[in-house]
C-alpha cells in the first residue's frame, strides 16, 4: 500500500520526500495532518474511492509506527461498516507491506484538501479517548463529493463496489435485528418496524430512532434494557448519552451508550425503552420481533410504519393534541400560528421511502 503525504506530514514523520509510484488505486492513500484543540488529526483518503478515513490526537509514538497505525484505523472503519472480516484481512494481507511517499499530484491533492476541509464541519463527532474515529469517517463517506467528470459519488458506495470486486464475493455479512418500535401514546397510534444490524451501537441506534421518527435531536435521551417486562419494571442497565447522568439510580447501574454494541443486550434481552427529551418525555417502547443471521445490508431499513410523530417541544402528548385540534380548526385564532410553527418543528407526515433514503 502507498500513502501519498503532504510535505507538512511527512516533516511530522521525518520521512524522505520519494515519489510516488503507480500502484493499483484501491490500495493509494493520500494522507494530511491538522491541527484541532491543540492536538493532531491525520486524514486519510483513497485515490480511487475518495473514501476518508480520520485519526486523531497522534503523539511520538504513534507517528513512529505510522505504517501500522494506519492499517489498525483502516480495519477499524471497515468494521464499522460491517465488512466481512476475511475481506478485510484480505485487503490488510496485501496492503501490509506500506510506501510512504510524498503526494502524486495536484488534482489529489485538492482532493485531499477538500476533505480536510469538511472535516472542519463536524469536528463534534471526535471522540477524544480514542484515535480512531470510524464514526467521523461513516458521516464523510456518505457525503456527495465531486468525481472531476462533472459528476457526484458517494465515497461509501465506491469503496464497497471496489472492495467487492477485489474480494470477489459479497463483502457484508451481517447479523441483524427486526425491531418494532411503537412510541407510547394513549390516544394515537404511531410505531416503526426496522432492521438494525447487530454491529450498530446504542448512540447508532439513537440516530436510527431519531431519522424513523423524524425527530430533530435537539434534547438528551436514554436508553433502558428490561429483562422481562416494560410497564412497571425495573431496567437491568440505562444506557446513557451525557457523562452528568451517570448516576445508579434505585439499584440500577447506568453506563455510557457510547461505542456500546447492540450485540452486547441483545439477545438474551428483547425489551427496551428508548426515552427522548426529558421535558416531553417521548418513551418508544422497543420490542425484538425476529433476528436475522445474514442481513446483506449493512445499513438499517424501515420495513412498516404508522403514524406522525409529534413535533418537537410540543409539550408531551396533552400538548399534542392541543396542537391537533388548533389545526382542525382553520377559524381558531392560533391556527395560522400554530401551522408555521409546525413547520418550523419539522412536522411532517411519515413517508417510509424518505426515511429509507436518509437510513441508509
Amino acid at each position: 500500500m502507498q500513502i501519498g503525504c503532504t510535505k507538512k506530514l511527512l516533516d511530522v514523520l521525518k520521512a524522505e520526500s520519494t515519489p510516488a509510484s503507480e500502484v493499483d488505486p484501491l490500495f493509494s492513500w493520500h494522507a494530511n495532518v491538522l491541527i484541532y484543540n491543540r492536538k493532531k488529526v491525520v486524514v486519510l483518503i483513497n485515490e480511487t474511492t475518495r473514501y476518508v478515513v480520520v485519526m486523531f490526537g497522534l503523539k511520538a509514538k504513534e507517528f513512529n509506527k505510522f505504517n501500522e497505525v494506519v492499517l489498525q484505523a483502516i480495519r477499524e472503519s471497515f468494521q464499522s461498516e460491517g465488512i466481512r472480516e476475511e475481506v478485510i484481512n484480505k485487503y490488510l494481507l496485501i496492503a501490509n507491506e506500506v510506501a510512504i511517499t510524498k503526494t502524486k499530484d495536484r488534482t489529489s491533492v485538492a482532493r485531499l484538501n477538500k476533505s480536510c476541509e469538511t472535516i472542519s464541519f463536524f469536528y463534534d463527532l471526535i471522540d477524544e479517548e480514542t484515535i480512531f474515529q470510524p464514526q467521523m469517517g461513516i458521516k464523510l463517506n456518505r457525503l456527495f463529493v465531486g468525481d472531476g467528470k462533472k459528476s457526484y459519488i458517494y465515497p461509501s458506495e465506491e469503496m464497497f463496489k471496489d472492495l467487492q470486486l477485489f474480494a470477489g464475493q459479497p463483502i457484508f455479512e451481517t447479523k441483524a435485528v427486526v425491531l418494532k418500535v411503537t412510541l407510547r401514546l394513549e390516544n394515537h397510534e404511531v410505531w416503526r418496524r426496522l432492521i438494525v444490524p447487530m454491529h450498530k451501537t446504542f448512540n447508532q441506534l439513537h440516530t436510527i430512532l431519531q431519522t424513523a421518527f423524524g425527530w430533530q435531536d435537539y434534547h438528551l435521551h436514554e436508553f433502558a434494557v428490561y429483562d422481562k417486562f416494560l410497564n412497571g419494571a425495573k431496567p437491568i442497565v440505562n444506557l446513557v448519552c451525557h457523562p452528568e447522568s451517570l448516576s445508579d439510580v434505585g439499584g440500577v447501574s447506568t453506563i455510557l451508550e457510547k461505542g456500546i454494541k447492540l450485540s452486547e443486550y441483545i439477545p438474551p434481552y428483547e425489551l427496551l425503552t428508548y426515552t427522548y427529551d426529558f421535558g416531553d418525555d417521548w418513551k418508544h417502547d422497543i420490542k425484538v420481533e425476529k433476528m436475522i443471521e445474514n442481513h446483506e445490508f449493512n445499513y438499517p431499513i424501515c420495513l412498516d410504519g404508522k403514524g406522525n410523530t409529534p413535533p418537537e417541544d410540543v409539550g408531551g402528548e396533552h400538548g399534542y393534541d392541543h396542537y391537533l385540534n388548533v389545526l382542525a380548526n382553520s377559524e381558531d385564532d392560533d391556527f395560522e400560528n400554530m401551522t408555521k410553527w409546525g413547520r418550523m418543528q419539522g412536522d411532517q407526515n411519515f413517508d417510509m421511502d424518505a426515511v429509507n433514503r436518509a437510513l441508509k
